[in-house]
């Protein structure tokens, strides 16, 4: 061993470019321009050196650093703990008097804010209030900062981070405007693996503009040099140096402490934890016990808490052994806390404790954090204490401690913090005897308490089985267990999918009314709740009936969250009358305010946005949409079933309007995640995505967790399939779609009227590649009609059937389907017009009656107009094709050329290539891209301009390449649009440019001159 200095006292090395970064962050929250850096990498590679830098030099230039910390107390952490000390130490005046004075003028304005800061505050807190606690700590923390004086908040260790405090992350981060303020957040990369809940915050975070992400890696082997020479004040002779490289492989802290550990041959352990345990071993026993005690805190600890332990634990006074422990630098003074110089020293020493030790300095812990503090509160919150009691398997304190803490999380507005710990107090239950005299309530209003929160949470399953557990604990108190039927309704009707409840629901609602008194709150929510179950079955007079017997009695008793749920129902239940609708959607959303019934609030927001949506009124959908979605995040209820479904609609009207941009999924619940795919599917068969079909195909399996994905992902797959020639698979997956919603919806199911039109369209795109083709007698590689071979007529003859059998579906789905309010939406009406146009198109491809689907196709596009940009574009270029075929090509050429503008604005690449193919054949001037085949620039003026060769017009080279497929004069001039008699001319042109005799001749003599590609 020689001495060594440590990393602490030297510059720091090899860190430029991340310090850099970070301090040109520094400088734009300086300026007004605030950001969020993310600085991640595995334990010990120097992240908290890194930021430590970065604070004391942005603390000379001017900056106010405040630097905070997240703790490892299991699966349920301390609600905000981080943003809380920050706060305390803005109030405590580190930026300065008049940061002191703003947070303490705005927890006075509001009471969330206050209740964080004021750990006796008890009163109760409305979960609608989580949105003035996030603006309460944004506007703090923004008014720390100034020109020339930002708040630098550094977050250590997010990976330990509570629920709560990720979502202010969120907060902090989608919010940021113009403050003054720059967020630093550091994380172990390798404690983040997929399933851990900060990974789809990460992902979320990175994407945002002013967010930036450092990912630290181990030093390479020059900067390792650097580092140990400066540590050990000299350069390392080439063995030393190899055995700290072979064993830290880079690892800042690894290197530093195998140094400590002294450098020589064979004598250096393999494993950090090694040289730690060798190290601590080193120290006096007394100071081992103290820092062994103090590891059981985690990595920091208060001081007072810690002299409090030990008084518990050793009996005596630990200042010599504290004092030692921080010379030897294992422990650190930060302010009143004494933290390890590195959070893995705690975890060895912790590691180490037998059984018995760990358990009798847990207990020693909740000795202490039960004492009174200098300013007379307990030394610790009941989230430690229920931590350190249940590890210290002091099980009746551990009970009272989580009951507590989750009244505290409620109160606090942490709706997953308290989830965690009412889940704690369901384990523990049948371990202590009279739990429910301890706690003054039963087993069933816990499991009641443990569903809430988890609806609050965002939950959705984990509140059904707890409500299912408590009402199947009421089977000897039938009057109870009816009260509970209608809370069970509503955690049913919350899942993504129905799984059979619905009926079920129904029935034990109609038991329930049999035995609940009337008047009474609990019969006015299980009408309510009735209401909406009938809905959801399609029994609309029932539903009708059950909705008003609900809102008259909710108005009775002044039932304000049960009259939201009724009016809400009746809202879709009178979609046909918008007014009416608008009028119990608004008073719907009033009384879920006055109720503080956030769900159902959000499904009101939620409701009334699809209203507007669903009568074609996308601006006002589109506004309602944004509102949706900025509340629910505010009432952390982002990840709600109709959180969800609203960002699932939004994602809908995006596509409607022409945004195909390429989102990531992103951190959406699992329950909802494939949902969200196949909506996305929209954009990507529009974008011509290549891998759209594959993406499709993988979401087959899963078309039994929920019909929507059948429906949207297997519609997309349809349409993939048509625009890759793949028709045969086309129609296949349509029927397999049908048949599928069939049994699971219902015969009639509305979306069957898209899927119908889509087969229509792949039937029709075969029989003009069959036609095309000119193979009379062989089979088309996609002939549809269930038909693999046969003649052309055969094959042609099978699809009429097959798509007079498909139009007659979409018509009798739209006559038989119930729509909402009895009447189709202006997406329906236009699907079914889509159905007809394509039944047109393949008529007209048979037997040339094009003026039929010309009109069809002329109604198709005004139909859509009301906002579907896409479909739109894709009807106005199969009319221009109809009318090319009743010989008004002026009115085509216009038609085809706004079809070809609107699918290049929106991106809709393989849109615009079949217009521009069809501007081809049929000569109509069409705009080509730059660079293009057959433009100026591709060509050079002349499609043939080579030396040598014959120069061919664009419309004889078109016609060669259609003779060279086989095509006879009559078929080339169907396809051209042309007149057999004018292709006829256009050949004999070729063949005497070209010397031939005679049409074989012309396209083998084509072939070897280069004129015909392949």
């Amino acid at each position: 061993m020689f001495p060594v200095r440590r990393s602490t006292t030297i510059p720091l090395i090899s860190r430029q470019a991340p310090a850099a970064s970070l301090l040109g962050a520094v400088g734009r929250a300086s300026a007004g321009r605030p950001g969020l850096v993310l600085v991640g990498g595995d334990a010990g590679v120097g992240k908290t050196r890194l930021v430590g830098h970065v604070a004391r030099e942005a603390g000379a230039s001017g900056a106010r650093v405040v630097v905070v910390h997240c703790v490892d107390l299991g699966q349920v952490g301390i609600p905000y703990l981080p943003f809380t000390e920050a706060l305390a130490q803005l109030q405590a005046g580190v930026a300065g008097p008049e940061a002191a004075a703003e947070v303490a003028g705005l927890a006075a304005e509001r009471p969330a804010l206050w209740r964080l800061l004021e750990p006796g505050g008890t009163a109760g807190a409305e979960h609608d209030e989580r949105l003035q606690l996030f603006e309460g700590i944004a506007r703090s923390l923004g008014a720390a900062g100034e020109p020339g004086h930002p708040l630098v908040l550094v977050v250590e260790d997010i990976h330990w981070a509570d629920a709560s405090t990720r979502d202010v992350l969120r907060f902090l981060a989608v919010r940021a405007r113009s403050e003054n303020l720059l967020v630093v957040a550091t994380y172990r990369a390798d404690d983040v693996d997929r399933r851990h809940p900060l990974r789809p915050v990460l992902a979320e975070l990175s994407r945002l503009e002013h967010a930036d992400r450092i990912d630290l890696g181990p030093f390479d082997e020059h900067e390792l040099r650097d580092f140990t020479t400066a540590l050990a004040g000299r350069a390392l002779t080439a063995a030393e140096f190899c055995d700290v490289r072979d064993r830290s492989e880079g690892n800042a802290f690894f290197a530093e402490e195998l140094l400590e550990a002294g450098p020589g041959a064979g004598s250096l352990p393999w494993t950090l934890t090694e040289v730690l345990r060798t190290r601590l071993e080193r120290l006096d026993p007394d100071v081992q016990q103290a820092v062994r005690l103090a590891s059981v805190a985690g990595r920091r600890v208060r001081e007072e808490v810690l002299r409090a332990a030990a008084r518990q634990q050793v009996g005596h006074d630990v200042d010599a052994a504290l004092r030692e422990a921080v010379t030897q630098q294992v422990l650190v003074v930060a302010g009143d806390h004494l933290e390890f110089r590195h959070a893995l020293l705690a975890e060895v020493l912790y590691a180490d404790l037998l059984p018995g030790e760990r358990i009798g300095m847990h207990r020693a812990y909740l000795a202490a954090l039960t004492q009174q503090g200098a300013d007379g509160r307990p030394l610790g919150g009941p989230a430690e204490r229920a931590h350190h009691a249940v590890e210290g398997n002091d099980l009746q304190a551990a009970l009272r401690a989580a009951h507590e803490a989750a009244v505290a999380a409620r109160n606090l507005l942490a709706p997953a913090e308290e989830l965690g710990h009412r889940e704690q107090v369901l384990e523990l239950w049948d371990s202590v005897p009279d739990a429910g005299a301890i706690l003054g309530t039963d087993l069933t209003d816990a499991a009641v308490a443990a569903g809430e929160a988890a609806a609050k949470a965002g939950d959705p399953e984990r509140a059904v089985r707890h409500t299912e557990d408590a009402v199947g604990r009421l089977a000897g108190d039938p009057a109870r267990q009816a009260a509970m039927q209608h809370v069970l309704a509503r955690r049913y009707l919350d899942l993504p999918e129905d799984g059979g409840h619905i009926e079920s629901s129904v029935g034990a609602l109609r038991s329930a009314l049999e035995i609940l008194p009337d008047p009474s709150p609990d019969r006015v929510w299980s009408y309510a709740l009735l209401a909406r179950l009938a809905m959801a079955l399609d029994r609309d007079d029932e539903a009708r009936a059950e909705a008003r017997r609900a809102v008259a009695g909710a108005r009775a008793l002044g039932e304000h969250g049960a009259l939201a749920e009724a009016l809400t129902t009746l809202a879709v239940l009178d979609v046909a009358d918008a007014d009416a609708a608008a009028r119990h959607l608004t008073e719907a959303t009033e009384a879920a305010v006055r109720a503080g019934d956030v769900l159902t609030e959000v499904r009101c927001l939620y409701s009334a946005t699809a209203n507007r949506f669903y009568a074609g009124h996308l601006d006002d959908a589109e506004c309602r949409a944004a509102r949706t979605l900025a509340r629910a995040d505010e009432l952390g209820l982002t990840w709600s079933t109709y959180g969800v479904v609203t960002l699932i609609l939004q994602e809908v009207m995006l596509y409607f309007r022409g945004d195909l941009t390429h989102r990531p999924v992103g951190s959406v619940p699992p329950a909802w995640r494939r949902v969200l795919e196949a909506t996305r599917l929209y954009a990507a068969v529009a974008r011509g995505d290549e891998d759209a079909i594959s993406r499709g195909e993988a979401l087959n399996e899963h078309w039994r967790e929920d019909g929507q994905i059948a429906l949207l992902a297997g519609g997309c797959l349809t349409d993939a399939c048509t625009w890759a020639g793949r028709y045969d698979d086309a129609l296949g997956n349509a029927q397999r779609v049908i048949d599928h919603l069939g049994k699971v919806w219902d015969e009639h199911f509305l979306g069957g009227i898209w899927i119908s039109a889509l087969a229509l369209a792949a039937l029709a795109d075969a029989a003009e590649a069959d036609r095309s083709s000119g193979r009379a007698g062989q089979a088309a590689r996609g002939s549809g009609a269930d038909q693999p071979g046969g003649t052309r007529d055969q094959r042609m003859a099978g699809r009429l059937e097959r798509a007079d059998a498909l139009l007659a579906r979409a018509q009798e789905t739209a006559r038989r389907g119930r729509p909402r309010g009895g009447v189709l939406g202006p997406e329906g009406r236009a699907w079914l017009l889509r159905a007809a146009a394509e039944h047109a198109r393949l008529r007209a491809v048979v037997h040339g009656d094009w003026a039929a689907a010309a009109g069809v196709w002329r109604e198709t596009v005004d139909a859509f107009g009301f906002g579907y940009r896409y479909e739109q574009a894709r009807s106005r270029y199969r009319w221009a094709e109809a009318l090319l075929g009743t010989g008004e090509k002026e009115q085509a050429t216009t038609a085809a050329a706004e079809a070809l503008a609107e699918a290049e604005a929106i991106g809709a690449t393989p849109l615009a290539e079949a217009v521009r193919a069809l501007g081809r054949r049929a000569r109509l001037g069409l705009p080509m891209p730059e660079g293009a085949p057959g433009s100026p620039a591709a060509s050079g003026g002349g499609r043939d301009a080579r030396d040598g060769l014959p120069e061919l017009t664009d419309r004889e080279a078109e016609v060669l390449a259609l003779v060279a497929d086989g095509l006879s004069n009559r078929q080339v001039g169907e396809r051209l649009y042309i007149s057999a008699k004018t292709a006829s001319v256009h050949v004999s042109n070729i063949m005497a440019k070209l010397g031939a005799s005679g049409r074989a001749e012309a396209v083998s003599l084509a072939h070897r001159r280069g004129l015909l590609d392949g």
